[in-house]
């Protein structure tokens, strides 16, 4: 029988495994090989990225930076294959935001590109079924049972590459929909916004919205334009479809903008305090590591190191000091001392040209509000000012801390599963909304469509309705009918609805701490709780410790999961030129 390899998952990830694949097959010539791709969405952009859902709903990221393909920046050992960014590819204004649409459709040019460099003796078949269950000796052939299929696909070799996924509800959202049924009360728990069904929150209704990301602007978008409304430049048009809805979340304040123009001169030499060696000394600590206590000091300096830079290099009439005597004393300081913040304090006079991670985590916290009105002021005075701020190259630092979080995510991957706290400032800082979205966001909150529910959200079920609190506005209490969970769902493997997961977890696949897939870093191998890797097995992407910054990225950033791609196919096929040698020998 011909080797075969079944990838679970036709998305980003799985594609840009394919991609891998095509790349490294002339290494391994003659190989002959079968591969399955198992989704039940079309292959390329998956379910996220499908081209069969609004063309109202945007790419947060500009389209010069968003790539498929490798370059001369991406640390691997098989052969750099660039190829277009989106913006090439479509031939768009870099600086442009693609709808989801364009990017599905890039994304199936790239997985057409990559079956059509695999080599003649290489196969790709597509399966729309959802894999249910893997099961085979650990030495040999596995057999992938999809759904409506009496017989299971045989595979010498699997890749799980499901993205992101569905999860049971966790205890506080069972009990918020147990009691919205017995209230007839309407409970929208996580969900992809684009997948949910938003038909039962009325035109003129209010509703509660916890969660102010991205997912919350999709939620916008659809409820808004989606049923009708329009812009006439910064005044919102309603079509009287629109429910109001009150959005508040832990911050309570939405993600910063994306940075709005380009980096011109000098770029910080980064890494510089976390790299490479300082990943490789956590690594080997005998007792292991603290992320609060070991690696965050050292994301702070770095991103720090960062900010100072640009500022001294670019912007040195607001510094005190040359740039060559603040570094020097900059390296020699403890991360997060109080000799590192006199040494800040002392070079750069503004206080407002100085970086403070604490206070861009929490821009609310002691802001008190007498009334929600008071706060709806507020907030729009908050967010104005950052759209001025992030479309204003007089603050480039900004973008330079930008360039520090890229910088430090591409390390801290080696790391595992850090907890979700990281990857949530990351994205609050660095994967916010485009600009036109927060202008947007302002209109409808003049128009009275959005209103402002303040930080440290809390969410009560009593009484018959939904009842809402926030430590912006003390002792103010927002009822509703309506509660929409605007985020992601969190799947642990414990939790997931992705039967094929949760089996292999009870089969004795191991889970970190936050509950995601344990993989062997080096490969992706998957791990059993003995911490021995599965020969056969192996899995990439946002439900495993692989986490990466994504399945695309920014071109010339040696993006790590490239990397991770780049390391699974070579694995992947030097496994299948073994059993091949063997089986022939």
């Amino acid at each position: 029988m011909r080797p075969s390899l079944v990838i679970v998952g036709a998305g980003p990830r799985g594609t840009g495994i394919l991609e891998r694949i095509a790349a490294n097959a002339p290494e391994y010539a003659g190989l002959e090989l079968d591969i399955h791709l198992v989704d039940p969405f079309p292959p390329g952009g998956g379910r996220v990225w499908r081209q069969a859902q609004s063309s109202l709903l945007w790419m947060n990221s500009q389209s010069q930076d968003v790539t498929m393909f490798t370059d001369d920046t991406v640390e691997l050992d098989g052969p750099v294959l660039p190829g277009p960014a989106l913006h090439e590819w479509a031939d768009l204004d870099g600086r442009a935001f693609a709808d989801r649409q364009l990017q599905g459709a890039y994304l199936r040019w790239v997985y057409e590109q990559s079956v059509a460099a695999l080599p003649p003796g290489v196969t790709v078949r597509h399966h729309p079924r959802r894999a249910l269950r893997v099961s085979g000796p650990r030495e040999g052939r596995q057999q992938v049972w999809l759904d409506g299929d009496a017989r299971p696909l045989l595979a010498d070799t699997v890749i799980l590459a499901q993205g992101h996924l569905d999860a049971e509800l966790d205890e506080e959202q069972r009990e918020l929909s147990a009691y919205a049924r017995e209230h007839g009360l309407v409970h929208l728990p996580p969900d992809f916004t684009a997948d949910s069904d938003l038909s039962a929150l009325a035109p003129g209704e209010d509703v509660l919205v916890r969660g102010f990301g991205l997912a919350f602007v999709d939620l916008m978008v659809l409820l808004t334009e989606g049923r009708g409304g329009r812009y006439e430049g910064d005044t919102y048009i309603p079509s009287g479809r629109e429910p109001v809805l009150y959005v508040g979340s832990r911050r309570g304040i939405p993600y910063h903008s994306k940075i709005g123009y380009d980096w011109t001169g000098e770029r910080p030499p980064l890494p510089r305090f976390l790299g490479p060696a300082e990943i490789d000394e956590l690594l080997a600590r005998p007792d292991g590591y603290d992320f609060r206590r070991d690696v965050w000091p050292l994301i702070d300096k770095e991103l720090g190191f960062a900010h100072y830079h640009r500022l001294f290099t670019a912007h040195p009439g607001r510094t005190a000091v040359g740039w060559a005597d603040f570094e020097e004393k900059y390296a020699a300081a403890e991360p997060l001392s109080a000799e590192l913040q006199a040494l800040v304090a002392s070079a750069v006079p503004d206080p407002a040209d100085r970086l403070d991670l604490t206070t861009l985590d929490h821009p609310l916290d002691g802001v008190r509000h007498t009334s929600y009105e008071e706060l709806q002021e507020g907030l729009r005075g908050y967010i104005t000012a950052d759209l001025e701020r992030r479309h204003d190259p007089a603050h480039s630092p900004d973008l330079a801390v930008f360039l520090g979080l890229l910088s430090v995510y591409g390390q801290v991957v080696r790391l595992g599963d850090i907890g979700s706290w990281w990857h949530g400032f990351f994205s609050y800082l660095a994967s916010g909304p485009p600009g036109p979205r927060l202008r947007q966001l302002l209109a409808l909150s003049r128009a009275g469509v959005v209103k402002f529910a303040g930080a440290d959200m809390r969410v009560t079920a009593e009484d018959g309705v939904f009842r809402a609190t926030s430590a912006t506005v003390p002792g103010s209490v927002i009822e509703a009918r309506v509660l929409v969970e605007a985020r992601l769902p969190h799947p642990t493997l414990a939790r997931t609805r992705d039967q094929l997961l949760r089996e292999l977890y009870e089969e004795g696949a191991r889970a970190t701490p936050a509950g995601l897939l344990a993989v062997d870093p080096e490969d992706g191998r998957i791990l059993h709780r003995d911490g021995t890797a599965h020969p056969r097995r192996f899995a990439l992407g946002p439900h495993t410790n692989a986490r990466g910054a994504g399945a695309f990225t920014r071109p010339r950033t040696n993006s790590p999961s490239f990397r991770q791609n780049d390391a699974t196919a070579r694995a992947v096929l030097a496994l299948l030129r073994d059993l091949s040698c063997r089986a022939a020998a």
